[in-house]
């Protein structure tokens, strides 16, 4: 007689099953590149996003498709979606809305900004100043927004896409150290090649625009989030994981045991939430790969982009012209491989 008190086994998930989840988020990158030429890591690293609902934020200059890689990428799900121009004028009351007064009825009335929604372009974000960044770090964290003496939940899923200009000072913002953490992902966007460039042009002098159609519901893309969750991560890369958040994080012990010199050139190292961000962007990277595991190659693939931005360097490391890329690269390189 079974024991009621006992819960069944459950059967792990069907590879097959997890890949065909997948699928229909695969297909958003055919949309995106109808539109957008090259830039093949930057819809990488926004479909992680999507998958794992970890935000993103993009950093390069002006004219390498940022904002029309996101707004195609938009076009073609079947979401809320809306932008929001960061200005230095910008008010938080703006991003998340405010109470209108209803003189008829006496009553207050919430007006939802243009954050309660699924996705979310905060364009040139820098440009903000602190209460606005405030406000949306606590959507970004807790998914939420507060209007008046309510809290209110913003869209499910929520993923805000960030963009900034890295040359420009005037007129910018410092992100804080606490909300440039809140983002999985930071890519450095790079010009195109010669020929990417080419079919740009060709492009171009097309009269009339491509058409991207809509081809994802918003229960595609929480099939897809549950999929990675099935991603089967081995208890080596966990280790490895953990071997390399640990070596920005004490540089005094951990990087010599790989031979790295790193103690005065690193200020702080990643927290914690690396450790899981890194986890979560390979598994949905090794799922866009059409592999229900991950392998080392996942990491080495989506480590650069969840690091760069989580490790500070000191001012040794400023005056020797040494970068946080230069010292992830180089923990990559020697951190032996499981």
């Amino acid at each position: 007689m079974t024991d009621p008190t006992i819960a069944p086994p459950v059967a792990p998930p069907d590879e097959h099953d997890v890949l065909e989840a997948a699928r229909p988020v695969q297909g958003l990158a055919e949309q995106v590149a109808r539109v957008v030429v090259g830039q093949e890591r930057m819809v990488r690293a926004l479909l992680i996003g999507v998958l794992t609902g970890g935000h993103v934020l993009l950093e390069g200059v002006p004219g390498l498709a940022k904002t029309l890689t996101v707004t195609t990428l938009a076009k073609a799900m079947h979401a809320d979606f809306s932008r929001i121009q960061f200005t230095p004028d910008l008010l938080p009351a703006d991003l998340i809305g405010t109470l209108i007064y209803d003189p008829k009825e006496g009553t207050f009335t919430p007006r939802k900004g243009p954050v309660f929604a699924n996705l979310v372009l905060a364009d040139e974000i820098n440009r903000a100043p602190a209460k606005v960044q405030s406000a949306l770090l606590e959507a970004m964290q807790e998914r939420s927004a507060t209007i008046g003496d309510t809290t209110y939940r913003v869209g499910d899923p929520f993923l805000v896409l960030a963009t900034q200009n890295p040359i420009e000072q005037e007129g910018t913002y410092r992100l804080p150290e606490a909300q440039v953490d809140r983002f999985m992902l930071k890519l450095k966007v790079g010009y195109p090649t010669k020929a990417d460039e080419r079919a740009i042009i060709d492009r171009m002098v097309v009269s009339e625009p491509v058409e991207v159609e809509p081809i994802v519901t918003l229960d595609d893309i929480r099939a897809a989030k549950a999929a990675v969750g099935s991603v089967a991560i081995d208890e080596r890369i966990r280790d490895y994981i953990v071997e390399i958040v640990h070596a920005t994080r004490d540089p005094a012990t951990s990087p010599t045991r790989f031979g790295l010199d790193l103690p005065k050139l690193i200020e702080f190292g990643a927290s914690p939430r690396a450790s899981i961000s890194l986890a979560k962007a390979a598994r949905a990277h090794a799922l866009l790969q059409g592999r229900p595991f991950v392998t080392p190659s996942d990491i080495k693939s989506v480590g650069m982009d969840v690091l760069r931005h989580r490790v500070i360097v000191g001012y040794e490391a400023e005056a020797e012209g040494v970068t946080p890329e230069d010292i992830v690269q180089e923990i990559f390189n020697r951190v032996p491989i499981p």
